[in-house]
């Protein structure tokens, strides 16, 4: 991991050009030709260093305004040329391409621009195509080429040569490249944020901050938040943020925005452990506390209507991380800050985004989200039993539930609370067993409980196992090939079933 390559010729197009001064001075004392654009050119021309400007090596202007200065054969040539290559390096001789050893890239500062509130036409020219291209290209060919992707490795990048007498080490170029990908994943994460937010309109397009969160999904990893968190959500008590936390309130402000009616809902990891909808907070609290109790500890809570008094002294008997609330009356506020380090949030906004995206190897996945809410109309009685008035609100009830848990996910539910919830289980039928153990563990009566699916049943076995503890009303998407024996056994044992045509999957 050792292999040393001696600099010699060095490519540097950067913006910001604090600290460049000290390693510009440095090649140039060791011997090195420097190539540059531009701006850069004219500072290195300050320190009387020589510099070849980069027409000189491509005999092409630069074009457009300077969109186009360094996308060029000859540049590309130079910098993705496998030195232990015959052929590459025949054609180099071929074409005069010098070797690049060392690429100096600085994008332009896109987030920067977009957070000061510059016009979209200011925006769309600080979307580096260049430096992206030779980031990646030098990342490519690290094995001879060492890339320094951001300002913040300029000090890292002088100690090296400093100590190396202008070489640097395989393992040197290993880590810049892995660092570069990530600089060109996250610029690319933030060009898209900033179009996915402009096309949406609603709600106004936030400025692009980045909020220091107290931790990653563990301490020993840093986090930060893209987007404006006090645009949705404003604090009035308790520690930082982390970014598991993000995620929970994510996953709790899409559960309850399902919801009109007075609901309150607890969540640990993301899944609900326990919700009921009731005539007042104070009930809904208690009947979703009653779904899983041990689960509820350290979990975040959150209710669709203002947070009463009676309501606060009930929730916090117990401990827990998070409360989020469209408002609070002056005296459960007093009673929830007691503890001092417990998040309390107001709801200022419940537009939930029409598209998600996640990152996937090294790239970002982009989809519609999921905002399908299924009511009686939408419900395809496929069995002569028929659900009764209860056993439809039951349904409903438990097809929101199932929509925003983990799959593969069942949910069990009556009179409009969860009983007993399977979630991110690798077997459906793990799934319904996990969730009726949940059920007998807390004594709920599963007779004449309702259960709901993410997705079809492709045996009937959960079928049986849900007549077993006296199921008798199904929500599930259908479309399996076996549909008609699950249908048959259900009528069997007079269960109503009801299929919604709709999946929905939450990996």
């Amino acid at each position: 991991m050792n292999k040393l390559k001696k600099i010699k010729t060095a490519l540097i197009s950067v913006y910001y050009k604090d600290g460049l001064d000290e390693i510009v001075t440095l090649l140039f004392q060791n011997g090195v030709k420097i190539y540059s654009t531009g701006g850069t050119q004219n500072f290195i021309e300050k320190l009387s260093i020589p510099v070849t400007p980069i027409e000189e090596l491509t005999n092409y202007p630069a074009i457009l305004d300077g969109r186009v200065k360094t996308l060029h054969p000859k540049i590309f040539g130079a910098i993705l040329a496998v030195k232990d290559n015959e052929l590459h390096q025949a054609e180099l001789q071929k074409y005069e391409i010098p070797e690049i050893d060392l690429v100096i890239v600085d994008l332009y500062p896109f987030e920067e621009t977009v957070a000061s509130g510059a016009s979209s036409e200011e925006i769309i020219e600080k979307i580096d195509i260049g430096g992206v291209s030779l980031i990646r290209a030098a990342a490519k060919n690290h094995i001879d080429v060492a890339i320094i992707s951001s300002k913040q490795q300029y000090a890292e990048l002088l100690s090296i040569l400093k100590e190396n007498d202008c070489n640097t080490t395989l393992e040197n170029r290993l880590q810049f490249a892995l660092e570069a990908f990530e600089v060109t994943s996250y610029y690319d994460k933030i060009i898209s944020d900033y179009f996915i937010k402009s096309e949406s309109q609603t709600p106004p397009l936030p400025e692009m901050i980045e909020k220091q969160l107290r931790y990653g999904e563990n301490p020993h990893q840093k986090a930060g938040f893209i987007g404006d968190f006090d645009l949705y959500f404003e604090q009035l008590n308790g520690k930082d943020i982390s970014y598991n936390n993000i995620l929970d309130i994510d996953a709790a402000v899409s559960l309850i925005s399902e919801f009109d009616e007075t609901t309150c809902a607890i969540l640990k990891h993301n899944n609900a452990c326990g919700i009921a909808s009731r005539e007042t907070l104070v009930e809904a609290w208690k009947s979703a506390l009653a779904g899983d109790p041990a689960s509820a500890y350290g979990g975040i809570v959150i209710s669709n209507i203002n947070v009463d008094e009676i309501a606060a002294q009930e929730i916090d008997k117990i401990f827990f991380e998070i409360i989020i609330a469209p408002s609070y009356t002056e005296e459960a506020l007093k009673i929830l800050k007691n503890k001092k380090n417990r998040i309390i949030l107001i709801q200022k906004l419940n537009k939930i985004s029409n598209t998600t995206f996640r990152d996937a190897l090294n790239g970002f996945l982009i989809q519609q989200r999921d905002l399908k809410i299924e009511t009686f109309e939408d419900f395809n009685s496929v069995t002569k039993t028929v659900p009764s008035a209860n056993e439809v609100e039951d349904l409903i009830f438990a097809n929101k539930v199932v929509k925003h848990s983990k799959s593969n996910a069942i949910v069990l539910a009556k009179e409009k609370q969860l009983i007993g919830s399977g979630v991110g289980q690798t077997s459906r039928v793990d799934a319904l067993k996990q969730a009726i153990l949940k059920a007998q563990l807390y004594d709920f009566e599963l007779n004449g409980a309702v259960m709901a699916s993410d997705a079809f049943f492709p045996f009937v076995d959960c079928a049986e196992i849900a007549a077993e503890v006296g199921i008798t009303a199904i929500v599930q998407p259908g479309g399996s090939i076996r549909d008609k024996e699950t249908i048959d056994f259900c009528n069997d044992k007079n269960i109503a079933m009801v299929f919604t045509g709709i999946r929905h999957f939450k990996h």
